[in-house]
């Protein structure tokens, strides 16, 4: 029997196909093209305009890195906003530190979210639920544009690349009221892309937050279906720079805020993550 493949052409002359062995929902939203379908390899997959979002078997790599990393960083994060994020891993990962006492995720597509919960339960767990998240289907420009100065501690952005919905979120309008409505220590966090194919992702988000930003840098993650070698996670800071705590620091920092069971992320592994290989570190603002 012959098998369906659909195939991620996010790069001009490089693609990867993935076996569709059940679709379970193919819809177009308002703002994209969205599928969920099992792979034989992967678990289920979520797609959004033909490009891997996320998958049952290596989304915790990704959740982990994009979540503990900057909260812990902070080291005292209690209002964290999530922009995007529609399967609801990164609210479960952000709701797993007992510190936090409150957790705004918006993500402009509702689609995503219901069918998410619908076909994807494990992502979220229990996270939907959870007294301390509160979960916006709206636009995150206009929520960041509308919410108080110094609001929230650390900004989560998990978004598309930028192109189609997810290009308003790299802008200098974006960037400069993420700086306005954080803290005195206030981090930022967003995936820029795999830079040995998208090198000018990272390259000018960095350069545009260095305009609002004391500090911005950058720490990578192998997400195998994210294809191309290391994605890279960019971060920008008001306070202490990223990067320069001790793995003793964090893990004592993990262990207040109740963070065990980690699959991916470790101390080290969050120490190690910010020392980047020339060919990545070379886009970032000297």
């Amino acid at each position: 029997m012959s098998r369906e493949w659909i195939s991620e052409g996010l790069y001009e002359g490089w693609r990867q196909e993935l076996s569709v062995d059940r679709l379970l929902a193919r819809t177009k939203s308002q703002f994209q093209d969205i599928a969920v379908f099992e792979n034989v390899d992967l678990g289920r997959v979520l797609m959004l305009d033909g490009v891997v979002q996320i998958t049952e078997r290596d989304e915790f790599v990704y959740q982990e890195m994009l979540t503990h990393v900057p909260l812990l960083e902070h080291g005292d994060a209690k209002r964290v906003l999530i922009i995007g994020a529609g399967d609801g891993g990164v609210l479960r990962r952000v709701l797993e530190h007992s510190t936090v006492e409150k957790a705004v995720m918006v993500e402009i597509d509702g689609e995503v979210i219901d069918l998410s919960k619908k076909f994807l339960p494990a992502i979220a767990g229990d996270a939907w639920n959870d007294p301390r998240a509160e979960v916006i289907v709206g636009d995150g420009i206009e929520y960041v544009t509308n919410a108080p100065d110094g609001s929230f501690d650390v900004i989560i952005v998990d978004s598309t690349d930028p192109i189609g919905v997810g290009e308003v979120l790299f802008t200098d309008s974006f960037y400069s009221h993420c700086a306005r409505i954080l803290t005195a220590n206030g981090i930022i966090v967003n995936q820029c892309g795999v830079p040995f194919m998208q090198a000018d992702e990272l390259r000018d988000t960095s350069a545009r937050r260095a305009q609002f930003f004391d500090h911005v840098s950058a720490y990578v993650a192998a997400v195998p279906t994210y294809v191309g070698g290391f994605m890279t996670l960019g971060v920008a800071a008001k306070g202490t720079v990223p990067g320069r705590q001790s793995a003793d620091v964090i893990r004592a920092r993990a262990g207040k805020a109740g963070i065990a069971n980690t699959r991916y992320w470790t101390p080290e592994m969050h120490v190690a993550s910010f020392v980047l290989p020339p060919y990545i570190a070379q886009n970032l603002p000297r």
